[in-house]
Protein backbone atom coordinates (compact mmCIF):
# COMPACT_ATOMS: atom_id res chain seq x y z
CA UNK A 1 0.00 0.00 0.00
CA UNK A 2 2.76 2.38 0.87
CA UNK A 3 4.34 1.90 -2.50
CA UNK A 4 1.08 2.51 -4.39
CA UNK A 5 0.46 5.70 -2.39
CA UNK A 6 3.91 7.03 -3.23
CA UNK A 7 3.33 6.36 -6.92
CA UNK A 8 0.03 8.29 -6.86
CA UNK A 9 1.73 11.23 -5.07
CA UNK A 10 4.47 11.26 -7.69
CA UNK A 11 1.87 11.38 -10.46
CA UNK A 12 0.07 14.29 -8.83
CA UNK A 13 3.36 16.24 -8.40
CA UNK A 14 4.26 15.55 -12.02
CA UNK A 15 0.87 16.86 -13.28
CA UNK A 16 1.33 19.99 -11.11
CA UNK A 17 4.71 20.70 -12.67
CA UNK A 18 3.22 20.37 -16.15
CA UNK A 19 0.40 22.77 -15.29
CA UNK A 20 2.82 25.36 -13.93
CA UNK A 21 4.99 25.03 -16.98
CA UNK A 22 2.02 25.54 -19.29
CA UNK A 23 0.86 28.56 -17.29
CA UNK A 24 4.34 30.06 -17.43
CA UNK A 25 4.45 29.49 -21.16
CA UNK A 26 1.05 31.14 -21.53
CA UNK A 27 2.23 34.20 -19.67
CA UNK A 28 5.21 34.54 -21.96
CA UNK A 29 3.01 34.25 -25.04
CA UNK A 30 0.63 36.88 -23.62
CA UNK A 31 3.41 39.47 -23.14
CA UNK A 32 4.61 38.91 -26.70
CA UNK A 33 1.13 39.55 -28.09
CA UNK A 34 0.79 42.87 -26.18
CA UNK A 35 4.03 44.29 -27.63
CA UNK A 36 2.93 43.47 -31.18
CA UNK A 37 -0.45 45.24 -30.84
CA UNK A 38 1.18 48.48 -29.51
CA UNK A 39 3.30 49.09 -32.64
CA UNK A 40 1.07 51.83 -34.24
CA UNK A 41 2.54 54.92 -36.04
CA UNK A 42 1.26 58.19 -37.51
CA UNK A 43 2.95 61.26 -39.11
CA UNK A 44 2.63 65.07 -39.33
CA UNK A 45 4.52 67.36 -41.78
CA UNK A 46 4.92 71.17 -41.71
CA UNK A 47 6.48 73.68 -44.15
CA UNK A 48 6.60 77.40 -44.93
CA UNK A 49 7.89 79.82 -47.59
CA UNK A 50 10.03 82.73 -46.34
CA UNK A 51 10.06 85.99 -48.34
CA UNK A 52 12.27 89.04 -47.77
CA UNK A 53 10.59 92.40 -47.14
CA UNK A 54 11.18 95.71 -48.95
CA UNK A 55 12.96 98.83 -47.74
CA UNK A 56 13.38 102.27 -49.32
CA UNK A 57 13.73 105.81 -47.97
CA UNK A 58 12.92 108.93 -50.01
CA UNK A 59 13.60 112.65 -49.62
CA UNK A 60 11.99 115.91 -50.67
CA UNK A 61 13.05 119.56 -50.57
CA UNK A 62 9.45 120.86 -50.60
CA UNK A 63 7.48 118.19 -48.72
CA UNK A 64 5.55 117.20 -51.86
CA UNK A 65 7.85 115.81 -54.54
CA UNK A 66 9.77 112.79 -53.25
CA UNK A 67 12.62 110.96 -54.95
CA UNK A 68 15.62 108.77 -54.21
CA UNK A 69 18.92 110.57 -53.61
CA UNK A 70 21.11 107.51 -53.22
CA UNK A 71 24.54 109.02 -53.92
CA UNK A 72 26.50 112.22 -53.49
CA UNK A 73 26.21 112.81 -57.24
CA UNK A 74 22.40 112.81 -56.96
CA UNK A 75 22.20 114.79 -53.71
CA UNK A 76 19.12 116.99 -53.30
CA UNK A 77 19.86 120.74 -53.29
CA UNK A 78 18.36 122.41 -50.23
CA UNK A 79 16.20 125.50 -50.71
CA UNK A 80 17.26 127.98 -48.02
CA UNK A 81 15.03 130.85 -47.00
CA UNK A 82 17.15 134.01 -46.72
CA UNK A 83 20.28 135.29 -48.38
CA UNK A 84 22.25 132.05 -48.27
CA UNK A 85 24.15 133.22 -51.37
CA UNK A 86 25.09 136.56 -49.77
CA UNK A 87 25.57 135.78 -46.09
CA UNK A 88 26.62 138.43 -43.62
CA UNK A 89 28.43 137.77 -40.32
CA UNK A 90 26.25 136.18 -37.62
CA UNK A 91 23.35 135.47 -39.96
CA UNK A 92 21.23 132.29 -39.94
CA UNK A 93 19.36 130.83 -42.90
CA UNK A 94 16.91 127.91 -42.83
CA UNK A 95 15.89 125.04 -45.10
CA UNK A 96 13.58 122.09 -44.64
CA UNK A 97 14.16 118.58 -45.93
CA UNK A 98 11.50 115.85 -45.68
CA UNK A 99 12.22 112.13 -45.40
CA UNK A 100 9.83 109.19 -45.44
CA UNK A 101 9.75 105.46 -46.11
CA UNK A 102 8.47 104.66 -49.58
CA UNK A 103 5.24 102.75 -50.19
CA UNK A 104 5.83 99.02 -50.04
CA UNK A 105 8.45 99.29 -47.29
CA UNK A 106 7.68 96.58 -44.76
CA UNK A 107 9.42 97.78 -41.58
CA UNK A 108 9.99 101.01 -39.61
CA UNK A 109 13.44 102.60 -39.56
CA UNK A 110 15.84 104.86 -37.74
CA UNK A 111 17.50 107.71 -39.61
CA UNK A 112 20.86 109.15 -38.64
CA UNK A 113 23.41 111.55 -40.12
CA UNK A 114 26.11 109.00 -40.91
CA UNK A 115 28.60 111.15 -42.81
CA UNK A 116 29.33 114.81 -43.53
CA UNK A 117 31.68 116.65 -45.83
CA UNK A 118 32.38 120.38 -45.90
CA UNK A 119 34.79 122.42 -47.96
CA UNK A 120 35.58 125.99 -49.08
CA UNK A 121 37.32 129.10 -47.80
CA UNK A 122 34.45 129.94 -45.43
CA UNK A 123 33.87 126.39 -44.11
CA UNK A 124 35.45 127.11 -40.72
CA UNK A 125 33.16 130.13 -40.22
CA UNK A 126 29.82 128.41 -40.86
CA UNK A 127 27.98 126.18 -38.38
CA UNK A 128 24.98 123.96 -38.96
CA UNK A 129 22.32 122.44 -36.74
CA UNK A 130 19.55 120.06 -37.83
CA UNK A 131 16.25 119.77 -35.94
CA UNK A 132 13.43 117.22 -36.24
CA UNK A 133 10.18 119.17 -36.61
CA UNK A 134 6.62 118.43 -37.71
CA UNK A 135 6.10 117.74 -41.41
CA UNK A 136 3.66 120.64 -41.78
CA UNK A 137 5.72 123.19 -39.81
CA UNK A 138 7.76 126.04 -41.30
CA UNK A 139 11.50 125.66 -40.82
CA UNK A 140 12.58 128.94 -39.22
CA UNK A 141 13.84 130.46 -35.98
CA UNK A 142 10.62 129.56 -34.13
CA UNK A 143 10.80 125.82 -34.91
CA UNK A 144 14.57 125.27 -35.04
CA UNK A 145 14.79 125.05 -31.25
CA UNK A 146 15.52 122.47 -28.59
CA UNK A 147 18.07 119.72 -29.04
CA UNK A 148 19.45 119.30 -32.54
CA UNK A 149 19.67 115.81 -33.97
CA UNK A 150 22.96 116.80 -35.61
CA UNK A 151 25.28 119.79 -35.42
CA UNK A 152 28.78 120.90 -36.29
CA UNK A 153 30.94 123.21 -38.39
CA UNK A 154 31.32 122.86 -42.16
CA UNK A 155 35.06 122.37 -41.72
CA UNK A 156 34.63 119.60 -39.13
CA UNK A 157 33.64 116.13 -40.37
CA UNK A 158 32.90 114.74 -36.91
CA UNK A 159 30.08 116.76 -35.34
CA UNK A 160 27.35 115.14 -33.23
CA UNK A 161 24.21 113.25 -34.22
CA UNK A 162 21.32 111.18 -32.87
CA UNK A 163 18.76 109.04 -34.67
CA UNK A 164 15.19 109.86 -35.73
CA UNK A 165 12.41 107.27 -36.02
CA UNK A 166 10.54 106.75 -39.30
CA UNK A 167 7.18 104.98 -39.15
CA UNK A 168 6.49 102.00 -41.40
CA UNK A 169 3.99 102.69 -44.22
CA UNK A 170 0.44 101.40 -44.11
CA UNK A 171 -0.27 99.90 -47.52
CA UNK A 172 -0.84 101.28 -50.10
CA UNK A 173 0.45 104.64 -48.78
CA UNK A 174 4.04 105.75 -48.09
CA UNK A 175 5.20 106.33 -44.52
CA UNK A 176 4.52 109.51 -42.53
CA UNK A 177 7.06 112.18 -43.43
CA UNK A 178 9.59 113.61 -40.99
CA UNK A 179 10.89 117.11 -41.65
CA UNK A 180 14.50 117.96 -40.92
CA UNK A 181 15.08 121.68 -40.38
CA UNK A 182 18.58 122.88 -41.30
CA UNK A 183 19.80 126.04 -39.58
CA UNK A 184 23.08 127.36 -41.03
CA UNK A 185 24.81 130.21 -39.19
CA UNK A 186 27.83 132.31 -40.14
CA UNK A 187 30.32 133.47 -37.53
CA UNK A 188 31.31 137.02 -36.68
CA UNK A 189 34.61 136.40 -38.49
CA UNK A 190 33.06 135.58 -41.88
CA UNK A 191 35.21 137.22 -44.55
CA UNK A 192 33.89 138.78 -47.75
CA UNK A 193 33.88 136.89 -51.03
CA UNK A 194 34.39 133.48 -49.41
CA UNK A 195 32.35 130.32 -50.07
CA UNK A 196 31.63 126.97 -48.45
CA UNK A 197 29.87 123.78 -49.43
CA UNK A 198 28.28 121.25 -47.13
CA UNK A 199 27.12 117.73 -48.03
CA UNK A 200 25.09 115.69 -45.53
CA UNK A 201 24.73 111.92 -45.84
CA UNK A 202 21.82 110.28 -43.99
CA UNK A 203 21.40 106.53 -43.51
CA UNK A 204 18.10 104.80 -42.75
CA UNK A 205 18.28 101.39 -41.06
CA UNK A 206 15.30 99.05 -40.73
CA UNK A 207 14.25 98.37 -37.16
Amino acid sequence: MATETNIQNDKRQHRGRKTKALLAGGLVLGVGAAITLAAWTDNEWVSNIFTAGQFNVQGSTNGTDYADHASEASAAELSFAGDFDSLEPEETVYAGFWVRLAAGTTSPATLVLSDFDGSGTAAAEIDYAIYAIAAGATCDATTATGTAIASGTLSDTTGTSTSVSLAAPVSPDPGVAQQLCFAVTSSADLAQNTTATGTWHFTATSS
